[in-house]
């Protein structure tokens, strides 16, 4: 048990340290790319999957983990990824997001996570299990994408990691525009940890390392995966409500490390502050919260689970999931965002004309 925690636990730190202070949130990457038509997050989440593809299938081949895929749930990979990528545009985060800006003192993303692992809890665990599990066992017996076209997995790994090195060398050799940067308050160290602001590609490195690390480490205690925030935080609901500590597992020291880590890096560098959002915003975080994890549930993971691991592990089941949590991320931010913005556009154009 203490290895369980011990180790879950410094994997949860260490993301979640890194992904409060690089602002690393899927939802951001995923959104920018049709609001501003900015890919450089997008990128980002790239890299994290070309660095744990290298590092993952190099650890398989020596022997020291063992891949495992379950078959592709097609049906749930594309209705949960929709319904999830809606829910991380209302929640105003990811999985992920949600954990690190509970972190940082953001009421609303408390509200967006309990409501995310109760939904979670309910289609795994309780009245909507049986739902849930009908929609998962519509599979194909296609599993990785390598496999289906007779592949080996490193021709997927080296390809797809030269694309991104050249789309990375590309994007650094773009001309940058100025910043404004305050004087720096701290030296040394404490500066680049809490005060310098980190590159996008930076913290990609990071986080892609931390989920090659995650899994010999996970792997030590039994728990045969990567990364993983959507069982772990419905189990952790669970366990306070019935107390089995059977569920105390790797992944569940994981997500509370995710929260810890986050909340060192948000008071280290200045960024704790309880806030608390507007109505609608809440009934934003709540909604959403719900809609992620009935989806991610559905889908058979996240936007980590599915959208950064099994991406990497390239499964069919990751990079349809990836297709339609953008396809979500979209319509929602179409519905939230750019038809208001439209409005607001044509009543200020009437006012003028008037």
């Amino acid at each position: 048990m203490i290895q369980i925690i011990s180790f879950g636990l410094i994997v949860g730190l260490l993301l979640g340290f890194v992904l409060q202070r690089g602002r690393f949130c899927v939802v951001g990457a995923y959104r920018d790319l049709l609001l501003a038509r900015d890919g450089h997050m997008f990128l980002a989440t790239m890299i994290v999957i070309a660095i744990q593809a290298v590092g993952v299938y190099a650890l398989a081949a020596s022997g020291v983990i063992t891949i495992q895929a379950d078959a592709f749930p097609w049906l749930g990979t594309i209705v949960g990824g929709f319904i999830f990528g809606i829910g991380m545009v209302l929640a105003g985060g990811c999985a992920t997001g949600t954990w690190y800006r509970a972190g940082e003192g953001l009421i609303g993303s408390w509200i967006a996570l309990f409501m995310y692992a109760l939904s979670a809890a309910i289609t795994k665990f309780g009245i909507l299990s049986t739902f849930g599990n009908d929609v998962l066992s519509y599979r194909t017996s296609e599993t990785y994408i390598h496999e289906t076209f007779g592949l080996s997995p490193w021709v997927l790994v080296t390809a797809f990691g030269l694309l991104i090195l050249t789309l990375v060398i590309r994007s650094l050799r773009k001309p940058k525009l100025p910043t404004f940067s305050m004087k720096p308050k701290k030296t040394g160290l404490a500066h680049i940890l809490f005060e310098k602001r980190w590159h996008p590609f930076v913290t990609a490195l990071l986080v892609g390392l931390i989920a090659i690390l995650a899994w010999p480490l996970s792997e030590a205690t039994g728990r045969m995966a990567g990364l993983g925030i959507t069982t772990p935080t419905a189990q952790l609901l669970t366990f306070f409500v019935n107390g089995d500590t059977s569920l105390l597992n790797w992944g569940v020291f994981l997500v509370l490390g995710i929260g810890i880590g986050s909340y060192i890096a948000a008071r280290g560098s200045g960024e704790f502050k309880w806030r608390l959002p507007d109505k609608k915003t809440l009934g934003f975080n709540t909604s959403g919260g719900l809609l992620m994890g009935f989806g991610a549930s559905l889908a058979g993971g996240c936007t980590i689970g599915n959208g950064l691991v099994n991406t990497a592990l390239f499964t069919w089941q990751g990079w349809v999931a990836v297709i339609f949590f953008l396809l979500g991320t979209w319509t929602a931010t179409y519905f939230t965002i750019i038809r208001k913005q439209k409005r607001q556009s044509a009543s200020s154009g009437a006012t003028s004309a008037a």
